[in-house]
């Protein structure tokens, strides 16, 4: 039997004219899941300078400071995972908005908190907005940028905004507190989220996975507490050290709660994490290295802002405004990344960026208890972040263009997943580091030389990064198996 197809009539042309009309400016797309992506990343330390306010408003206890950072880290790593999959099977967009509002509604909840449990309730609420929303911004992105060199810029773009809301937050949340209120680091959210709340629903265009499944529930248990008890545990080292019972519990738990869920997802017939995705060279490559490079960038702001209260004297504003000029060496790397990527292929750009960064980190090391301005912070700060802003956007790339379409919300929660964890477990690895080298004292020599043993070791870690890259990654960003 001959099956008719129906000749394209003249009234299907303005329908498909429609249609193209209808798609959302790619610029309209950038910016809201950029502006989304600062929101997120800018909260991770943005109370930082904060907290002695908060402290003297709500009665915080030192603990319970510690915990308005913890609690926000922890859940939006925790739930990253969930958050990146829930896109795939439900829509992309719709958990775009459902995260951002979230995350507004949590950050109103904090400003007005009047207690000390509402601050700590709120900021997880932002966590686990974050989470959500943070791996649909890349998903959104790539899905409205065809792949190429468009792309790449525009990734390029969300790495810089990324990095930079990272590297603003001490500064942004020195400047509120100052002109206004501690509460204002957090209200601050809320016209910003509601105005991208607006633009995305008005611009962003719907997608999900091709195919309808179900949520892998065990999987999604599994992963989701495994990660937020293995965050748990790598946080209480700063407080208990390595070999306390309230460290190893949580770190052992984490990790066998997360061998369970690999077990789980061998065997489930609509997994969570499909195994397979590590066997897309590019995926496991990508991840890997942003892990092992992230453990080591994620810690250079938290250092250099102690050096420069601690030892040089800064106060809180004039330490952020100290880092201006990194951060604005991560948006100059990131944006130079996609034209060098043309011409050297993502790979390399990647290794060179990681070598810049190294070794702004080795010439770090050499800081004194009496540096100046230009040759103790400026100069290796910028070397440092224009290395990380050369290295994030290809290592994103190469993550996000291995994977088959309908796992796209997965890979993106899974680059951020590495990204985050890489940085907790390096922050606590090298605080400890520094701790030791201390040695409990309190003089600029005694913490200068804890600095800079951590900016040392930190030198090593990119250079073991830069071995796994040129071993592991592949050259033009397609290989698999």
């Amino acid at each position: 039997m001959t099956v008719m197809v129906p000749a394209p009539s003249d009234a299907a042309a303005p329908l498909t004219a429609a249609r193209r009309r209808a798609a959302p400016p790619m610029w309209a797309v950038v910016l809201a899941a950029c502006a989304a992506q600062f929101l997120v990343v800018l909260d991770v330390s943005v109370v930082n300078t904060a907290l002695p306010s908060m402290r003297a408003d709500l009665g915080l206890s030192a603990v319970g400071l510690q915990w308005v950072v913890n609690a926000y880290s922890i859940a939006f790593a925790g739930f990253m995972l969930l958050g990146g999959r829930a896109g795939d099977l439900y829509g992309r967009k719709r958990m775009f908005l459902v995260g951002l509002g979230l995350f507004t509604l949590a950050s109103l909840a904090g400003g007005l908190a009047q207690e000390g449990w509402q601050l700590l309730a709120a900021r997880a609420g932002q966590g686990l907005g974050a989470a959500v929303l943070a791996p649909s911004t890349l998903t959104l992105l790539t899905a409205a940028v065809p792949e190429g060199p468009a792309r790449a810029r525009a990734i390029a773009t969300w790495t810089a905004v990324g990095a930079g809301g990272g590297a603003a937050g001490g500064l942004v949340g020195g400047l509120l507190t100052d002109a206004l209120s501690w509460r204002w680091t957090l209200l601050i959210n809320v016209p910003v989220g509601a105005l991208v709340l607006l633009l995305g629903a008005r611009w962003l265009r719907e997608s999900r996975a091709g195919e309808r499944r179900r949520l892998d529930l065990p999987g999604a248990v599994l992963v989701t507490v495994g990660l937020a008890t293995l965050a748990f545990g790598i946080v209480q080292t700063e407080q208990q050290g390595w070999a306390a019972a309230g460290t190893v519990v949580p770190l052992t738990a984490g990790l066998v709660l997360l061998l369970g869920f690999v077990g789980v997802e061998a065997r489930a017939k609509s997994p969570l994490m499909p195994l397979k995705l590590f066997r897309v060279r590019s995926v496991s490559a990508a991840n890997a290295s942003m892990f092992t490079c992230g453990a080591a960038m994620f810690c250079m702001w938290f250092f250099m802002t102690l050096y420069a209260q601690n030892v040089l004297g800064y106060s809180p504003l004039e330490a952020g405004l100290a880092l201006m000029p990194s951060s604005l060496a991560v948006v100059v790397g990131s944006k130079l990344a996609p034209r060098l990527m043309r011409r050297l292929g993502a790979r390399n750009v990647a290794v060179l960026g990681v070598l810049v960064s190294a070794a702004g980190f080795a010439w770090q090391s050499t800081m004194a208890a009496h540096g100046s301005y230009v040759t103790a912070i400026m100069l290796p700060g910028i070397v440092m972040m224009a290395g990380g802003g050369l290295a994030g956007t290809p290592l994103a790339t190469l993550a996000t263009s291995g994977a088959e379409p309908s796992d796209a919300g997965l890979v993106s929660g899974l680059i951020n997943t590495s990204r985050v964890m890489g940085g907790a477990l390096g922050l606590a690895v090298l605080s400890t580091v520094a701790a030791a080298r201390t040695g409990g004292g309190t003089s600029p020599e005694a913490l200068t030389a804890g600095y800079a043993l951590a900016f040392r070791t930190g030198t090593w870690v990119l250079l073991g990064g830069v071995v796994l890259m040129l071993l592991w990654l592949p050259r033009d960003g397609r290989a698999r198996g």
